[in-house]
C-alpha cells in the first residue's frame, strides 16, 4: 500500500451545495483521512491523505461532487504524506 498526500483546490459552484459534507462521506467510505474546508474566495480546499488508489478515486469524484455542484476546476498538489489525521473532517 502506498501513502499519498494531495492538497486539493475545486473550484465552480461549490459553495452552498453539501460539498464539504459529501466530501466528508465519500473520504470516510474510501479510508482517507484529512479534511475539507470552504474559502472565501468561493472555492473549496481539502487535504487528502490515505492509499493512493483511494486518494485518486476521492479526486476523480471531486470532479463532479454532489448532485448540486458544478465543479469548474480540480488543482491537485501532490506532497509527502504526514500521517498525523486520524480521521476525515470538515473545517470552518
Amino acid at each position: 500500500m502506498s501513502e499519498v498526500r494531495a492538497l486539493v483546490t475545486i473550484t465552480g459552484k461549490v459553495q452552498g451545495v453539501y460539498f464539504r459534507w459529501t466530501t466528508q462521506e465519500e473520504a470516510r467510505k474510501r479510508g482517507v483521512k484529512g479534511w475539507v474546508r470552504n474559502c472565501p474566495d468561493g472555492s473549496v480546499q481539502a487535504e487528502f491523505e490515505g492509499d493512493r488508489k483511494a486518494v485518486e478515486e476521492l479526486i476523480s469524484w471531486c470532479h463532479q461532487g454532489p448532485p448540486e455542484a458544478r465543479v469548474r476546476a480540480v488543482q491537485v498538489r501532490w506532497d509527502t504524506p504526514t500521517g498525523t489525521y486520524t480521521d476525515f473532517t470538515v473545517r470552518y
